[in-house]
């Protein structure tokens, strides 16, 4: 019997020899993109940070012929918490500390089951702060807005998206005729209309058809849309999880005395949630993004309190620099949600091959 011998590892100059230089034409091309690319960041280097102007009431501070961030530096506290009361700040910092607290049991993976219910209080609390909940001093939620306002939003959107997506799953999985009905009319319904016409309806139809005098917050209504919007995508990712756990699987927890709940709680919809990370994670990506429509409805989240200052005659002229702004907080943004996933993936294909390995 012939001893195994494991393929001997490549080396970073021999993959760059072999892939980039591997022949005349792999090398010319290999240069010419790398020239490009040190030539566009370079010159992006150059605009956005060695000749950009970082302080300043107005353009004219700017002077250098860079960027001119001054906007950004003198309209901080409204980039972001909006028009929030100036001595109230430390409310939307508690606000945010919250976020973190429910933020807790999605990262990290070996709480106790309990703790599952710390995200939807920490997010309730979140807005529970901001608008003084009857305790401290009412905020309207007029003045909520900036990078606070899309984090609030998408967060507590995810919070509550993702449980009524696995229920919205499993009813469209149900034999029961009504429930199937139900949800599969929901999320074609959801998945065949455009956010922006939602939120427009939830903006400017819905209070048509309300009883007079019953007035429903406009941010609470948007928050209501996005998350049901985002739910019916997340159903279908964890359906499409759903139908890849084998059938033996929940035929083998039954023969184990198992009985519904169990095997759906404690074998197939763990798996299924495992299978659906990239699924669910791009949908919570989308999510945030898909924050960005509440300027439309005079919602002034970071897109639109950039919109506000670009129109004040002090910063005409700075499209370039707003825009490059918000780009990169919501790149942030993703990017760290995008590298959790593969984090959170590479976690449990360890778990899962320590667990299929023989004792």
């Amino acid at each position: 019997m012939s001893a195994y011998r494991a393929a001997p590892k490549t080396t970073a100059w021999q993959w760059t020899r072999h892939n980039l230089f591997g022949s005349i034409a792999d090398s010319i091309l290999t240069l010419v993109a790398a020239f490009v690319f040190v030539w566009l960041a370079w010159h992006a280097l150059d605009w956005a940070i060695l000749r950009a102007d970082w302080t300043g009431q107005s353009k004219e501070a700017c002077t250098h012929g860079g960027a001119c961030w001054a906007m950004i530096t003198a309209r901080w506290q409204q980039v972001v918490a909006g028009y929030y009361p100036e001595g109230h700040l430390w409310r939307v910092a508690l606000a945010m500390g919250c976020l973190v607290v429910a933020v807790v049991p999605i990262i990290k993976r070996d709480m106790p089951a309990w703790a599952g219910l710390l995200a939807p209080a920490g997010a309730i609390a979140a807005i529970a702060v901001l608008g003084g909940a009857h305790i401290l001093p009412a905020v309207p939620t007029d003045y909520w807005g900036g990078i606070m306002l899309n984090v609030l939003v998408g967060l507590t959107g995810a919070i509550f998206a993702l449980p009524i997506g696995i229920l919205l799953a499993f009813g469209r999985r149900s034999e029961l005729p009504i429930i199937k009905a139900f949800s599969v009319g929901f999320i074609e319904l959801v998945r065949g209309v455009p956010l922006i016409t939602l939120l427009f309806m939830s903006s400017v139809v819905l209070p048509l058809f309300l009883p007079a005098g019953m007035n429903l917050d406009k941010l609470m209504r948007a928050l209501t849309v996005i998350t049901l919007f985002s739910s019916a995508y997340m159903a279908e990712a964890v359906r499409g999880g759903l139908q890849s756990v084998p059938k033996g699987q929940r035929e083998a927890s039954h023969a184990l005395g198992l009985g519904l709940l169990q095997t759906t709680g404690l074998v197939v919809l763990p798996q299924a949630i495992r299978i659906s990370i990239p699924a669910i994670v791009n949908t919570f990506i989308g999510l945030f993004k898909d924050t960005s429509l509440l300027y439309v409805i005079a919602i002034l989240e970071v897109t639109g309190v950039i919109r506000q200052a670009l129109s004040d005659f002090s910063w005409l002229g700075l499209e370039n620099e707003g825009y490059v702004f918000v780009a990169f907080v919501f790149w942030v943004a993703c990017f760290s949600m995008s590298r959790w996933s593969a984090s959170l993936e590479q976690q449990t294909g360890k778990e899962k091959k320590r667990v299929e390995e023989p004792a």
